[in-house]
């Protein structure tokens, strides 16, 4: 792992982290924006949305220099292949921030259907596996990638739960549809934001252990 570190993989590196960083920053903000009914704080994150694209670009460009120029040996392509395959996911869990914060300014003419606990919860496990799925970049951690790979199922029980919790409500009363509708594109939002930490986990193994673990079903279980 040390040749890694000269100047050109350093930056790229450090691009990288500056993405995640940024990532989970729009995330904790498009939350406390639909928590808070705050739609200064929602019009940020949308604001921002084009950082991390650029960012994406510049990681891109950056990595298809470093191949043509340097002709990397296998464990410095898997990095540079997979940083390009992690900015895309964080580039996406940007997109999918914004889209949270486009629903909170539409929820926040309108009183809550209910109090705001579940998505709260799925956004703080969602969050700390992206930041945990960044310590493994750094760290070589494949051991702690395979931990968050298994904590997806957690989120994904939340946001069934959730589901059918709204499809009542709307059942119940059909005035409840809108809100109900925008809560469950919020927790889609959540739920895919861990998957693509789950991604980057994958990304990692590979990375760490040259293994391709993407459809390693057994890894994805609660041992």
């Amino acid at each position: 792992m040390k040749r890694f570190f000269d100047t050109e993989l350093e930056t790229f590196r450090t691009h990288l982290i500056k993405m995640g960083e940024i990532s989970i920053h729009q995330l904790n903000d498009a939350i406390k924006a639909l928590v808070e009914a705050d739609i200064g704080l929602a019009d940020q994150v949308i604001a921002r949305d084009d950082e991390l694209d650029q960012l994406e670009i510049r990681i891109d460009e950056e990595a298809i220099r470093y191949m043509n120029m340097r002709a990397p040996i296998a464990t410095e392509l898997r990095l540079v292949i997979v940083g390009m395959k992690a900015s895309h996911d964080l580039e996406r869990v940007g997109d999918e921030a914004t889209g949270i914060a486009k629903r909170a300014v539409r929820l926040a003419a309108e009183p809550p259907l209910k109090p705001y606990i579940d998505l709260p919860r799925m956004a703080g496990l969602a969050g700390a596996m992206l930041r945990d799925a960044l310590d493994c970049f750094l760290n070589g951690d494949a051991d702690k990638a395979a931990d968050i790979i298994r904590r997806d199922a957690e989120v994904d029980a939340i946001n069934k739960q959730l589901y059918r919790e709204l499809s009542s409500f709307m059942l119940e009363q059909p005035g409840n549809i809108s809100r109900a509708i925008e809560l469950m594109f919020i927790s889609k939002s959540i739920e895919r934001i861990a998957d693509h930490a789950t991604n980057i986990a994958e990304e990692m193994i590979y990375l760490v252990k040259g293994k391709d673990v993407r459809h390693d079903q057994n890894l994805k279980k609660d041992n």
